[in-house]
């Protein structure tokens, strides 16, 4: 039986091209389908496009997480996701483990002739979104034996989302989540590791859906779709490649211009949504201090009694490699308990 994406039981969470209803291209870390049904056995269309590394995505299946690789040409392909379920009703949860390195696209479910799909539960009311880098998509968090140490050798096999702090944040505040977060990207462009050797930063890129220069053209967002009740903007980490011009003169032209198209940046999101709380932070990873410097200063030139500079225990402490599941759990827990100091008044708008 042959479950189609259009399917008004399905639950998406994410920024989601649904331009094709019956083909919707996920893109996003933490972007997500969910579904409850009956039957013993559950499959997957979907069509991989990979920019890079090995694919992967996530899924829970009665609550037990799993995953499972696809496949690096662009053919759509069926996946077998359980088998021998017992009878009654369960439920998925399937997800982007991984940032646009790939992104694909979704043709539907198969489940057992006769079988049903059944409601899921409301979405939390809440909402938040992450504009952020590899750390607020969750890369390499799963290389847990690494932690205070480099990177391991890898192909995407340690970068799960649902670890990432972001996503543990906003399940800790009971929040769905939009998290347009991608591996190795600054604020410019011409800066930052993201989409070499033509850098794309996020200001070519937060408005967009499809944005990977490699994986064909982009897409405006419709920002009238999601109205977040809290901002995290955790930018700033990778912004001094090739040149860290921050650490070298915080009073340079380069670092000036910085600071007028971060505080431009953080307008257009406060224009885009007036009634949101707005976090401005970066990340334990090393990093220079004038980095959040520079953060501070925007933030006060701002004024905003909206807009906010978190700077976590160990901030820029100098862990060498990515975030992994443990600092992540304790970065998620100082922002969850700051944005709860906030008042629960900051959901109600």
């Amino acid at each position: 039986m042959i479950i189609k994406p259009d399917n008004e039981m399905l639950s998406y969470s994410g920024r989601i091209d649904f331009d094709d209803r019956l083909a919707p291209v996920l893109v996003y870390a933490c972007s997500s389908i969910g579904m409850k049904f009956t039957g013993t056995s559950l499959k997957a269309v979907i069509a991989n496009h990979r920019s890079c590394w090995t694919n992967e995505l996530g899924y829970f299946i009665d609550g037990e997480q799993k995953r499972f690789t696809l496949s690096s040409d662009e053919e759509k392909k069926t996946y077998t996701l359980a088998e021998g379920l017992s009878e009654g009703t369960h439920e998925l949860l399937l997800f982007k483990r991984m940032d646009s390195c790939h992104t694909f696209t979704f043709y539907g479910f198969e489940i057992d002739d006769g079988a049903e799909v059944l409601p899921l539960p409301e979405k939390p009311k809440r909402k938040m979104e992450f504009f952020g880098d590899s750390v607020s998509c969750g890369e390499v968090s799963e290389a847990v034996a690494y932690v205070g140490k480099p990177d391991p050798e890898h192909d995407g096999e340690y970068s799960n989302s649902w670890y990432s702090y972001a996503w543990m944040t906003a399940r800790k505040l009971n929040a769905q989540i939009h998290d347009t977060s991608q591996g190795g990207i600054s604020l410019l462009d011409d800066t930052g590791w993201f989409a070499a050797p033509h850098y794309k930063g996020v200001e070519s890129c937060y408005d967009k859906i499809e944005y990977h220069p490699d994986l064909g053209p982009t897409k405006p967002w419709d920002f009238s779709r999601y109205i977040p009740h809290v901002v995290v903007v955790a930018i700033g980490q990778n912004d001094n490649h090739p040149v860290d011009y921050m650490a070298e003169d915080y009073d340079s032209e380069k670092s000036k211009n910085w600071r007028k198209h971060y505080q431009a940046f953080i307008e257009k999101l406060m224009q885009l949504y007036p009634k949101a709380q707005i976090i401005l932070a970066t990340t334990i990873l090393c990093h220079d201090k004038n980095w959040d410097r520079s953060i501070d200063e925007v933030c006060t030139r701002i004024g905003s009694s909206r807009v906010h500079h978190f700077l976590y225990t160990k901030n820029g402490s100098g862990t060498p490699g990515h975030i992994r599941i443990p600092e992540a759990e304790q970065m998620s827990d100082e922002l969850a308990a700051y944005i709860t100091s906030l008042g629960d008044e900051i959901w109600e708008s």
